[in-house]
């Protein structure tokens, strides 16, 4: 009977450690933004420049402080109108843990 209980108490905390690790793999991993468009340093005739990407275990997006809504797939995109001259794009990505991760874009319009 010993052997059976041991038996089991030994499945039991299998289970609850790989369900733990499943539980932290966000903590772990980590949150990911990624910027397809536009690249970095782009001219942008007209100054409509659509800023698109993917964004993978993410709370929250905001793209120069305003909030972006992603897919469900985690992709997004955002169009701006910009005046002429130099402008850098500020993405910050946050998890649920509170970290953040900021990526950003130098672009030029004519």
């Amino acid at each position: 009977l010993l052997r059976v209980f041991l038996g089991v108490g030994r499945l039991v905390l299998a289970v609850l450690a790989g369900y733990g690790l499943v539980e932290a793999r966000p903590l772990i991993v980590g949150h990911s933004l990624s910027i397809s468009s536009p690249a970095e340093n782009a001219s942008i005739p007209g100054g409509i420049v659509t800023v698109a990407g993917h964004v993978a275990r993410t709370v929250a997006l905001t793209l120069d402080g305003a909030p972006v809504l992603p897919e469900e797939n985690g992709s997004f995109s955002s169009t701006l109108t910009l005046p002429s001259g130099g402008s850098i794009l500020t993405l910050t990505a946050r998890d649920r843990f509170g970290r953040s991760v900021t990526k950003t874009r130098t672009i030029y319009v004519p």
